[in-house]
């Protein structure tokens, strides 16, 4: 019975990404069912209530522009010089930093998954055997395939980087990527062109 408060704090820390449970869902996946292929219809949710995030660029003109704070984790939406909307975000964890840097929307995919970081599955079964895989140093092992974590509304803007719906535990928890509250990365997605500006800092 003493292990148990122990054990309920390994288990917070470990949230922020996949913890190789092997079988329980992540956090990583939390509410979009990493053995469905279609997409999540509702947002993933966050470990803090998100009294930040709005938008009112319906109506507005002027050329996108978006500006990622990483101190204050948050993503700024511009048209032209006019802030239209703010986004919380969860950044790179240490070790998987987001770069700052000057760069462009260079592709956009609704229905993207990673190459990268997902989970290995039993085929026939579904029984997941790894939720914490990276295809960089993991071998699918035998009897298994590979099951890419979902981006969502995918926003890429420089190398396998890009912003999209994902868990926000209310600090830098990704590989990499800029996660956003499901609402706001379709807004996001809907209002950015290829070639839009991103600036991180």
């Amino acid at each position: 019975m003493h292990r148990l408060p122990f054990l309920f704090a390994g288990l917070l820390l470990a949230s922020c990404q996949m913890g190789g449970s092997g079988g329980q869902q992540s956090r990583y996946l939390a509410a979009y069912g990493p053995r469905n292929s279609q997409r999540a219809s509702t947002d993933p949710g966050a470990a803090v209530p998100d009294d930040t995030s709005y938008w009112a660029g319906d109506g507005k003109t002027g050329p996108p522009s978006i500006r990622i704070n990483l101190r204050q984790q948050k993503a700024y939406f511009y048209k032209g010089a006019e802030l239209v909307g703010v986004s919380r975000i969860s950044t790179g964890k240490e070790g998987h930093d987001t770069p700052p840097g000057t760069y462009k929307i260079t592709e956009k995919d609704r229905d993207h998954r990673s190459s990268v970081y997902g989970i290995f599955e039993e085929i026939g079964t579904g029984r997941v055997v790894n939720d914490d895989a990276d295809m960089s140093k993991d071998k699918v092992p035998p009897g298994c395939k590979y099951v890419g974590a979902p981006m969502w509304n995918f926003m890429r803007f420089t190398g396998g980087i890009g912003m999209h719906t994902g868990y926000l535990p209310g600090y830098n928890a990704s590989h990499g990527c800029v996660r956003m509250p499901d609402k706001m990365a379709k807004v996001y997605f809907d209002n950015v062109t290829l070639g839009t500006p991103v600036i991180v800092e």
